[in-house]
């Protein structure tokens, strides 16, 4: 085995270092900036064309029960989207047929706690090392016509991609909001 490939191996599962995780802050920096101006085409740029972007919904359960607390795959979720349907999703707002977006909701979001390590491709199939597995916290203050204020508050988990030019891509990511109720009268916010 060349040592390039133990190299890579050697770094499954392990922290990324401070240049790379400067890198990943930074590229979520821009994602956020891109939503809140509404420049949703762009946006798209950043995500796999294999994406997988998913919002399972929450329930209140007894301590005993949390691990049933959270949608499983095939159950309710707010978002279970690809790349193709988020496309559609923007093409629909430019088109003055969403009228939960006309006039359009004014967005801020703010991440933090962000924690990257390099994918164990064990534990995801079809990722390398060089992949990375990103957790994060949000804030999205969204404001709409006068006095239509939301506030979402979450975490997400992310798998990053690595083309081969070195630029990040979003393959994966699941939201999980912190409120088990929405109080907005809908959402069409990205996370």
């Amino acid at each position: 085995m060349s040592t390039a490939t133990e190299q890579i191996r050697s770094r499954a599962g392990v922290r990324a270092d401070r240049d790379i995780h400067f890198e990943v802050e930074q590229f979520y920096y821009e994602e956020a900036a891109l939503l809140d101006d509404g420049r949703y085409a762009d946006w798209l740029d950043l995500l796999a064309d294999d994406l997988d972007y998913w919002m399972p919904t929450r329930t209140n359960r007894l301590r005993r029960q949390q691990a049933l607390s959270v949608a499983v795959r095939g159950e309710a979720a707010f978002y279970d989207e690809s790349k193709e349907s988020l496309a559609w999703r923007i093409r629909r707002f430019d088109s003055g047929m969403a009228w939960a977006e006309d006039p359009p909701s004014r967005t801020r979001h703010l991440i933090s706690n962000v924690m990257v390590s390099h994918v164990d491709p064990a534990e995801h199939e079809g990722f390398t090392a060089d992949d990375l597995w990103v957790r994060s916290a949000f804030l999205v203050y969204r404001n709409r016509l006068e006095r239509e204020e939301n506030v979402f508050a979450g975490g997400r988990t992310d798998v990053l991609r690595r083309l081969e030019d070195g630029e990040l891509r979003v393959a994966r990511r699941t939201i999980l909001l912190d409120q088990n109720i929405l109080l907005a009268k809908n959402i069409s916010t990205f996370f």
